[in-house]
Order: structure tokens, then C-alpha cells, then sequence
């Protein structure tokens, strides 16, 4: 399965760059994180829960970065195995080019491949799977990295937790 995308991200390529670096961004992002620790140098490894039709496992594996040009491109590889209901591999290529007024274009090219019992279910359910956790993921990386929108005053608590995110963030990367 290869998916492609790309998202506009209101923030400078290297903000963005920073984001795709840190376990802290990255197990927020990814669907179904328990766990994330680990470096970019060394490789990072994770814990995800997910339900795939109608098979759920615990994955452990480990994700790593490589073809690092910074802050212009990287590829993010990951495997992950759940036990009896098989493996999941893939890889996303990210790119990030300049966009107008202080934004970045992160493009990707996603492939995923699985075995086990998760590739008996049928490539149907199996592609559609991976194209909502690509996009759940770069979904949640461009709001995080984002931050909140202005929001009228008093417009609750969800405005609130996001702004702590967005200072939590901004202080993992200058920090």
C-alpha cells in the first residue's frame, strides 16, 4: 500500500523539523502510542495498541531515521510486532519545503506492508487501516505543531489544553 499527501503547517521548517525529532511530538502523534522513548540517533521504540478489523494487538517495535537532510528531508521506518496477529512494517518519506507567510509544506509518501494474521483480513481492510493512521498522524503532527487557533474568550477547556500543549511544545524544542 503507498499513500501520498501533503499538509501546509503553520510554522517555520525548522519548528517543523524539530517536531518530527522529539519521542515527546511523535507519541502524541502517532494513534494508539503507549509508549515512546528513544533518540533519533539510536532509533526510537514504541508500544502501540490498535484494532484492525477484527484483530487487536499490542505492537512493540522500533522506529528509526534515516536519509536525514536537514531540515529539508527524512525517511521514518518502522516494524512493529503484535504477537499472534502478525507484523506491520513501513516507511514514510517526509520532505519539507518553504511555504508562504512563515509556513512549511511537509509532503510524504507512505508504504506499509503487514503479515500474519492481519494480512488474512484482505487488502481492502488493510490499506484503508493504514491510510487512516498516515493521516491521523500527520493530522495530529501539523495540529501540535500548530498549536491552538485564536479562539474567543472563555471557549473552554479543549482551548486551554491546547495551549498548554503548544508552551509544553515550544519548550521541548528550545529547551
Amino acid at each position: 500500500m503507498e499513500l501520498n499527501d501533503s499538509k501546509v503547517i503553520a510554522a517555520d521548517r525548522a519548528t517543523v523539523w524539530a517536531a518530527l525529532l522529539s519521542p515527546e511530538v511523535l507519541k502524541q502523534c502517532v494513534p494508539g502510542c503507549q509508549e515512546m522513548s528513544g533518540s533519533p540517533e539510536e532509533g526510537f521504540e514504541a508500544t502501540v495498541v490498535q484494532k484492525v478489523g477484527p484483530v487487536k494487538a499490542t505492537f512493540k517495535g522500533k522506529v528509526t531515521l534515516s536519509d536525514m537532510v536537514e531540515p529539508e528531508s527524512l525517511t521514518l521506518s518502522g516494524e512493529g510486532k503484535g504477537g499472534a496477529a502478525g507484523f506491520a512494517k513501513g516507511a514514510a518519506n517526509v520532505r519539507l519545503e518553504e511555504g508562504g507567510n512563515g509556513t512549511t509544506v511537509l509532503t510524504y509518501q507512505v508504504e506499509a506492508k503487514v503479515g500474519g494474521k492481519l494480512a488474512q483480513l484482505g487488502s481492502r481492510i488493510i490499506d484503508g487501516f493504514a491510510r487512516k493512521m498516515a493521516d491521523q498522524f500527520f493530522t495530529r503532527f501539523q495540529e501540535f505543531v500548530e498549536g491552538p487557533t485564536d479562539t474567543p474568550e472563555g471557549a473552554g477547556e479543549a482551548a486551554a489544553e491546547s495551549g498548554a500543549k503548544k508552551s509544553w511544545f515550544k519548550r521541548v524544542i528550545t529547551g
